[in-house]
């Protein structure tokens, strides 16, 4: 049986390709749908990828994840940051969640350095762009077997 991982992207992130390339790259977010299919085929994974720039879906999606998936790959964008909501979400469920970012959080502004889900998480993946995803969806096969 196929093992489904959630990939949820919080609030901009509908904007890559042309928000900050300089940051983010020029990959837009379906460009990093396609990539995140691939590699799961590839690991055996069924990939059910979202955007939302609303916290309270995304919520929903991690109480969804609890129930449906076998881990999420979580990229929380700016929510990251300030949302005490997601931690408690991400508490609220036993499958294990990554968090994923595509630039390094740490070597940016100040106020991206602390992460209000980090706590809850079983790991981070920073800074490589949008291989961020593949790497994350990698460790969730790996702890998920």
């Amino acid at each position: 049986m196929t093992k489904t991982i959630f990939v949820l992207n919080g609030p901009n992130l509908n904007a890559l390709g042309k928000r900050e390339p300089g940051i983010y790259g020029g990959k837009t977010l379906a460009d990093i749908e396609a990539d995140c299919k691939a590699a799961g085929l590839e690991l055996g994974l069924e990939v059910d990828f979202r955007q939302s720039n609303h916290e309270g879906v995304l919520i929903d999606w991690l109480h969804e994840a609890g129930e449906k998936a076998g881990g999420v790959a979580f990229n929380a964008g700016a929510y990251t940051h300030t949302s005490v909501g997601l931690h408690d979400a991400i508490r609220a469920i036993s499958v294990p969640v990554i968090e994923v970012h595509i630039s390094n959080v740490h070597a940016r502004e100040e106020f991206r350095h602390k992460s209000m889900i980090a706590p809850a998480v079983k790991g981070v993946i920073c800074g490589f762009g949008p291989l961020s995803y593949i790497l994350a969806l990698q460790a969730l096969k790996n702890i998920t077997q």
